[in-house]
């Protein structure tokens, strides 16, 4: 069969292709900034935080190789990703409802963290299955010539999302809404920000379910020269992991530290500037629950210097150069924070971090898709999700056996988290690449 090579796109069907994925960001982004502050108010030990943790990437885990695979063979009046990423959507909105109320139904303190968990759960699963969708579409629907633009948008769109969601509790209490509680209740601004995000996700999906018209199989298969469309064709996904090229175990390397120091940032950065700046441990006091505003605007300042960094990578001409960089520049970031007690001169360290996250979202699937040829897009990127799963899963399980080793101190988590980014920058020069 002869390759068609797909049409050029306008920039608004680009965007379009994206735009969900700013709404998604939205959600993603307030469970990041806010689960550890959520169960430590509900009552959570900190050697424990890190379990609770263990459950997103699981479902990512779980939930991206299958959204991955049953796409590849779907098709409907809808399309082959929309529909998943509505579904997702749905039922995100649904939970990001219910997630931030556990401590409010006067519930026993074990009950709220039970129904903490299982609407995190759920939240995990419906935001993978609404997050995977948007890597595809523009595998499936973008030429070589254009992808590079598309992922840009899509990076910027991701960014602006986590600024949004990361600020959401600040700029509440800003307009003066409770930042404060009581005990085991969670504030009034973190639910209100779940409530808002909510809304503008699933105002996101629905604009990209309107707009975005996928290709139907034989067309699909055409494009990407199929001798036989995906819908008909068997999947055997050992044997494409053993078909997997080495830029997909030697990227996964890379990715083992990187996404194990993003998991403690995630996990710890609440305990430890409210430790370090606002001299509190005690999560019922009103410092813990400023410094848990502040947390959402270091991850903002991360954000910012992560979009500003992805505009300086392209400049590199050596992409592995420019990765292990990126990943040193984040690594001494983190180094610095449990030796920082002003938290405006956080804003430094949490800006280097950003480096790293500008290359942790760019390199890895540029690295790795380039290296890909023919069908099984939407199996091999959810297999590949597994470098970003598995790492985070690692890290939860023995976060609390490293807190102890540490002095029980959560800043210091930050520093272990940076010497993690800066193995993974040595282990950069081992990937091999294939353009």
């Amino acid at each position: 069969m002869q390759l068609k090579t797909k049409p050029d796109l306008s920039f608004w069907k680009l965007w379009n292709l994206s735009f969900g994925f700013f709404g998604v960001q939205i959600a993603y982004a307030l469970q990041s900034a806010n689960i550890s502050r959520i169960f430590a108010t509900l009552g959570a030990d900190p050697h424990n935080l890190s379990y609770f943790w263990i459950l997103p990437p699981l479902m990512g885990i779980l939930v991206q190789p299958i959204v991955g695979t049953l796409s590849d063979k779907t098709w409907c009046r809808f399309g082959r990703r929309i529909p998943y990423l509505f579904i997702g959507a749905a039922v995100a909105v649904l939970v990001m409802c219910m997630l931030p109320n556990a401590g409010s139904f006067g519930l026993t303190v074990s009950a709220a963290m039970i129904f903490g968990l299982i609407s995190l759960m759920f939240l995990d699963t419906s935001i993978n299955m609404a997050m995977q969708p948007f890597k595809m579409l523009v595998g499936d629907m973008v030429n070589e010539k254009q992808k590079s633009l598309a992922y840009s948008i899509q990076s910027f769109l991701c960014n602006a999302g986590s600024l949004v969601g990361y600020v959401f509790p600040f700029f509440f209490t800003f307009l003066g809404i409770s930042n404060v509680a009581p005990s085991g209740v969670i504030p009034d601004t973190v639910i209100y920000s779940f409530y808002v995000g909510a809304a503008i996700l699933i105002l996101c999906v629905i604009y990209t379910t309107l707009k975005v018209k996928e290709m139907p199989p034989k067309e699909y298969a055409e494009y990407h020269g199929l001798t036989e469309t995906l819908d008909k064709e068997k999947v055997n996904i050992w044997q494409l992991l053993k078909d997997a090229p080495s830029a997909f175990w030697t990227v996964g390397l890379v990715q083992l530290f990187c996404w194990a120091a993003f998991m403690y940032m995630w996990t710890y950065t609440n305990g430890a500037i409210a430790d370090t700046c606002w001299g509190t441990t005690d999560v019922t006091s009103e410092g813990y629950q400023e410094a848990g505003n502040w947390v959402g605007v270091l991850f903002a300042v991360q954000a910012v210097g992560s979009v500003l960094w992805a505009m300086v990578l392209p400049t590199f001409k050596n992409r592995k150069f420019a990765y292990a960089l990126s990943l040193v520049i984040g690594g001494i970031g983190f180094i610095t924070i449990p030796f920082i007690h002003d938290q405006y001169i956080l804003f430094i360290s949490y800006f280097l971090v950003g480096c790293a996250w500008a290359a942790m979202l760019a390199m890895p699937f540029t690295i790795f898709t380039n290296s890909l040829r023919g069908g099984h897009m939407g199996v091999y990127l959810g297999l590949f999700n597994g470098t970003i799963c598995i790492p985070q899963i690692l890290a939860a399980l023995i976060g609390g056996g490293i807190l102890s080793m540490v002095g029980s101190v959560q800043a210091n988590m930050l520093a272990v988290a940076g010497v993690f980014l800066i193995i993974g920058a040595l282990c950069v020069f081992i990937i091999k690449e294939h353009d």
